[in-house]
């Protein structure tokens, strides 16, 4: 039978657990969170006591999320989370095994992640109106995320300490708390100057003087500020009516690859922690280099 009060204690413990003991981010808490809650309302839908849940119930779980809609890619998110609390639960002694330790992950990236043609991303690097503070601000942005890879949380999260324009890097806190450090090249250093003499000043107001990219009235950029900025340049400039600030991550990623940059040096510049997540990339240049082939080999059907 489902325990309600004493499920909803151990899941309290076990997310104050990951953000003191493992130091994951905010956002990496709530995501754990909402998929323990999932897993609630299946056990609760069940009746099943969480502390006698066998390899079968997780199967169900998971079976359920898929016909739901549920991508591979969150399925094996949702099974890694699983993993993970009952591992602690394990540790607590509330368990004596962990009913998730041999189911293994479904295969990620079915679809290749989207990307921009080099020619697309120069188009929307020009797209803002460099005649207006928050314009200057925007190409700022986006020349500094196509030049880092940055993920849209470190993107409004910058502050002035981890900026170091002379050298032309800066210091990232990703998840997990760990520590990275991205170099970027000149057009996104002149950008920023440009925005810290330009624009920045006249949006401040004298407000947030740590964080280096604000919003139109000097307060913090949101999350979902910088989302709904992105995705309108997308529209304006004709490129894709679903740009999100991940498409720039991965254009980042795909273009050093295709221009010979060795995998381990993109993946610590993305901050994946497994090379594997990173990997993905690979198939957007072999299916380059496959579509070149086709195209210019004489013995190619297709050529």
């Amino acid at each position: 039978m489902f325990q309600r009060e004493n499920f909803y204690s151990d899941k309290k413990r076990y997310l104050i657990y990951l953000e003191v003991e493992r130091g994951l981010s905010d956002n990496t808490i709530i995501s754990y969170k909402l998929d323990l809650e999932k897993f609630e309302q299946f056990l609760i839908r069940e009746n099943i006591n969480y502390l006698s849940v066998h390899e079968e119930n997780i199967f169900d779980f998971i079976k359920t999320e898929s016909k739901r809609g549920c991508s591979p890619s969150t399925q094996a998110r949702l099974i890694s989370v699983l993993k993970s609390f009952y591992k602690y639960l394990l540790i607590e002694e509330k368990t004596e095994s962990n009913p998730v330790s041999a189911i293994s992950f479904p295969k990620k990236w079915k679809n290749i992640p989207k990307y921009l043609s080099i020619e697309e991303i120069f188009d929307l690097l020009k797209a803002p109106d460099a005649g207006k503070p928050t314009g200057i601000r925007d190409r700022a942005i986006l020349e500094l995320m196509y030049a880092t890879g940055l993920r849209i949380s470190e993107t409004t999260g910058l502050s002035f300490e981890n900026l170091y324009l002379e050298e032309s890097f800066i210091k990232v806190r990703g998840k997990g708390s760990k520590e990275r450090v991205i170099p970027f090249n000149e057009n996104a250093g002149a950008e920023i100057v440009n925005y810290l003499e330009n624009g920045r000043p006249r949006i401040s107001r004298g407000k947030n003087p740590e964080l280096v990219f604000l919003n139109k009235n000097g307060g913090p950029l949101s999350r979902q500020g910088l989302w709904k900025i992105i995705k309108g340049y997308g529209l304006k400039t004709g490129i894709s009516a679903d740009l999100t600030p991940h498409v720039l991550r991965h254009s980042f990623a795909t273009h050093l690859l295709e221009q010979g940059a060795d995998l381990r040096s993109i993946q610590l510049m993305l901050g994946h922690s497994n090379i594997s997540t990173t990997e993905i990339y690979t198939f957007v240049a072999k299916d380059k280099v496959k579509k070149i082939y086709d195209k210019f080999h004489p013995r190619s059907k297709k050529g």
